[in-house]
């Protein structure tokens, strides 16, 4: 199982939210790069990047931070936020991002997402971010009325790499993962799961690593991480294990 730490880009800084509001934010670290680096220290094998203020616009708005992050270490990237055409897919892939998280775009065009999947094999993760069971867009700004199971269910058998499931009411508050829903969701498909929203502790790396055989593929990490409420080596152990 893979341990993504999180760094959530908004106006060139790591930062968090605090249950997907912006307006509610807390600034860990004013170098991206620096923040990156300290995560590959410590042993995780790939990164988790998140364009924040892209997710808003629809569009890239953090490209310097992320390329910098790229410069600074050798661990694989997933990266989300505001790619919604083939042409930024491809960009990012060009810059040496791995792999490429479709979030909005999913539910508006999945046919986009499908074509993606089709050009760029191995490279393409569905983000699907959930509200009360419904999938929230827009940088969570807006909750439409289809469901988690329902979204994820339109891109069996396209070739998605996997599916990160954040629950956003835990998102940032360190009250745990949603270990019911995201089992629920791995059951209805066949595409690995990646769990995010609401890590705490050591031991919701144990809970989600019990659910492994279901089909979970990872765990994302971000606050738990720089409050240092994970003992980052048992962690890793435990995920390894």
């Amino acid at each position: 199982m893979i341990i993504f730490p999180a760094i959530d880009l908004k106006d060139g800084q790591c930062v968090r939210l605090f249950q997907g509001e912006f307006d509610k934010v807390t600034v860990f670290n004013h170098d991206p790069a620096a923040q990156a680096k300290s995560f590959e220290d410590m042993g995780f094998s790939y990164l988790h990047l998140v364009d924040l203020n892209g997710a808003l616009e629809g569009k890239p708005v953090n490209e310097s931070a992320v390329e910098s992050i790229i410069k600074r270490i050798s661990l694989p990237i997933q990266l989300g936020g505001g790619i919604r055409t083939i042409a930024t897919i491809e960009r990012w892939l060009t810059m040496g991002i791995t792999r490429v998280i479709l979030g909005t775009i999913a539910l508006h065009n999945p046919d986009l997402v499908k074509e993606a999947c089709r050009l760029f094999p191995g490279q393409i993760v569905v983000g699907i971010d959930g509200r009360g069971g419904k999938v929230a867009i827009q940088g969570w700004a807006e909750t439409s009325e289809v469901t988690v199971i329902e979204l994820a269910q339109k891109f069996e058998d396209a070739g998605v790499s996997a599916i990160v499931y954040t629950d956003i009411s835990r998102d940032g508050t360190l009250t745990g993962p949603d270990l019911e829903g995201t089992k629920t969701l791995a059951k209805s498909i066949s595409i690995p799961v990646i769990v995010s929203g609401g890590m705490s502790k050591t031991d919701d790396i144990s809970a989600v690593k019990a659910m492994e055989h279901v089909g979970i593929e990872g765990v994302i990490i971000g606050r738990a991480l720089y409050d240092k409420k994970i003992d980052v080596p048992r962690a890793l152990q435990i995920a390894n294990g």
